[in-house]
């Protein structure tokens, strides 16, 4: 349960990352810090729940989410190897090629949930595939508002909803891990 929690820790550490650094203009400053301080209490609240699934012990042998032995070698190291040559090398290019600065984000957004599609078959986790989805159209979406008119709002399309996505994710995950620990 520690290697699954472990990544479920780091998809709300980063969604919530998505939100606070991205829930600026063109958002109304009030609605920008009620964002952020929802995205960290989010935060706060699914390490609690993950705190105490971890003290109510394992979960039920016939969850179809226990977690594989080790998580975090192999394959899993080539993806996250993948994901950061595509995050750094296509920011350069996006540069490069004089796009707008709110192109980061969505660049971001759009190897993030890439990288969770790939992950998806590494891990056999179908879990991870809504929030991969998401970030990838989410992404893409932002790098297609980028040559618009509506490109002061790539930051909250790409970087604010996929934070959310990533929150609602990891939230759905914590539940059902908490869910499969309860005593009967």
């Amino acid at each position: 349960m520690l290697q699954r929690m472990s990544g479920v820790f780091i998809g709300a550490f980063f969604g919530t990352v998505f939100v606070v650094a991205n829930a600026h203009d063109p958002l109304n400053p009030a609605i920008g810090i009620a964002l952020r301080v929802l995205a960290v209490l989010t935060f706060a609240g699914l390490l609690t729940l993950a705190l105490r699934a971890g003290r109510r012990g394992r979960p039920a042998p016939d969850d179809a989410e226990v977690p594989q032995a080790d998580w975090f070698r192999g394959k899993f190291a080539f993806v996250v190897g993948a994901e950061a040559v595509l995050l750094v090398g296509g920011n350069l290019a996006l540069r490069a090629a004089g796009a707008p600065e709110q192109t980061a984000v969505a660049w971001i957004a759009l190897i993030v949930g890439l990288h969770f599609i790939a992950l998806m078959a590494v891990w056999k986790r179908r879990s991870i595939v809504v929030p991969g989805a998401t970030l990838t159209a989410l992404g893409a979406t932002g790098l297609g508002m980028a040559a618009t008119s509506a490109v002061a709002w790539v930051p909250f399309v790409s970087g604010v909803l996929s934070g959310v996505a990533l929150l609602g994710g990891c939230a759905y995950a914590i539940t059902h891990t908490y869910r499969s620990t309860a005593r009967p």
